[in-house]
């Protein structure tokens, strides 16, 4: 009986050790999620110290991630993934000691945060160019789709629920505790990894002279070839853009007004809106699998943006609909369409990116993300003071699907995915020009 498509890259013994590395990791960062509120709060801490202790973790992502694509291109990937988790280990396991012993004080907690974030910036680049050098390029689509499962699973409702029954229990120094555990053992599994060379990518066991000669450029060189490339490939380039639009459109409502909507709207509570964001979870994950599941679309740029567009347009009824199932669905389809755009872009950085730059171009796509987040967050509150929330939500739903056209059109999206097939021979491709 032939193995299903969604579980093929668990046939290849480095992705098993990687993936169940990352299962744990990330179920331990659901877990501190958690643990930190209730530790701030033990301190006496209120809403601005734990503003202050996530700020940290967002500083430290932010303010490392370009370097930290750098990095995942210059220093191999093994070495740098099991590096992050050793210093992720040190920090929680610091933290714990120090709850434990009753010594804990809140800037202890901003300096882990930091450095988790710090963390985060170098890992997640690391990870996305490691995975075409342990499997091969059939595979990508599903080893991304399991990851974009387990990541609402795991981080958004397992570990913080692990959380929430140690701290009742327990206390948090104890929730905390448990995280260094995580990451004890994602570090123990991490150890087990042997990085494999495939053709077309640089591997640990030797470097080419074009790789001695990257290892000597500046960091801004480096970083001007990425951005070089980026701007160099139309594809590329138009999504990022798409991205920066609908970041900027899209995370403000859903993180800062979607909790009014609930209370106004619907008369709910805190738990009404955490079970609307279960529900986007939910999708998140069944989309993932979902895509996991199937091979690459023939036409993947367009199902990527069509996913992408056409699942932000149910967004626009969220302010105008008092039914509590109508605003569900509308968030269960933006989950299950987001996460179908983001498998396949996953893959398409993977397949298409050249190896050397792979690392780089994953962290510019992790900036652009990050950069724009609190700019949404900070303008969301602004807006609805002066405009009808109902009128945020409509443009925000509407807009999103009219960029995603726009730039299928200027990047010539339809012609492109053609031109480079992903479903026959695997491939990455060298930059092209905008009029290619």
């Amino acid at each position: 009986m032939p193995t299903p498509k969604a579980l093929r890259p668990f046939a290849h013994r480095e992705y098993r050790v990687l993936i169940a590395a990352l299962a744990i990791s990330i179920f331990g960062s659901g877990m501190w999620a958690v643990a930190t509120v209730y530790q701030v709060i033990h301190l006496g801490g209120g809403p601005l110290d734990l503003s202050l202790v996530a700020a940290a973790g967002s500083v430290g992502l932010v303010a490392f991630v370009l370097a930290g694509g750098i990095a995942a291109d210059r220093v191999p990937q093994r070495r740098l993934i099991i590096a992050v988790e050793g210093a992720n280990l040190a920090v929680i396991a610091a933290v714990s000691g120090l709850a434990m012993a009753g010594w804990l004080e809140l800037w202890h907690l901003a300096v882990g945060a930091f450095v988790l974030g710090v963390g985060a910036a170098f890992f997640f680049p690391a990870y996305s160019a490691i995975l075409p050098r342990i499997l091969p390029p059939e595979d990508l689509l599903a080893a991304n789709g399991m990851e974009g499962s387990m990541r609402p699973v795991l981080q958004q409702a397992a570990g913080p629920a692990a959380a929430g029954v140690l701290v009742a229990a327990l206390s948090p120094s104890h929730a905390v505790t448990a995280v260094a555990g995580c990451h004890f053992a994602a570090f123990v599994i991490l150890n087990f990894l042997r990085t494999q060379e495939r053709p077309g990518a640089g591997g640990e066991g030797g470097e080419s002279a074009e790789g001695a000669e990257r290892r000597r450029q500046s960091f801004l060189r480096d970083l001007r070839e990425g951005v070089g490339y980026t701007v160099r490939t139309p594809w590329l380039l138009w999504t990022l853009l798409w991205a920066c639009i609908s970041v900027l459109f899209l995370i403000g409502p859903i993180e800062v007004l979607l909790p009014f909507v609930v209370r106004d709207q619907l008369d709910g509570d805190s738990s009404a809106f955490g079970f609307l964001l279960a529900i986007m979870g939910v999708g998140a994950a069944l989309g993932s699998l979902l895509t996991a599941s199937f091979r690459l679309p023939r036409r993947y740029l367009t199902v990527m943006m069509v996913s992408w567009g056409a699942g932000s347009l149910p967004l626009a009824a969220i302010g105008v609909t008092d039914n509590f199932w109508a605003i569900g669905a509308a968030l269960f389809v933006f989950g299950a369409t987001g996460s179908v755009g983001m498998v396949i872009w996953g893959t398409l950085l993977q397949r298409r990116v050249p190896p050397h730059l792979l690392g780089r171009i994953s962290s510019l796509d992790f900036f652009v993300s990050l950069a724009l987040m609190p700019v949404s967050m900070a303008l969301a509150g602004p807006a609805a003071e002066v405009l009808p929330i109902w009128l945020i939500f409509l443009v925000a739903g509407g807009v999103c699907p009219l960029m995603a056209a726009v730039a299928m059109a200027a990047a010539k999206m339809p012609h492109d995915e053609l031109a480079h097939p992903l479903d026959a021979v695997p491939q990455v491709e060298q930059p092209t020009t905008a009029g290619d």
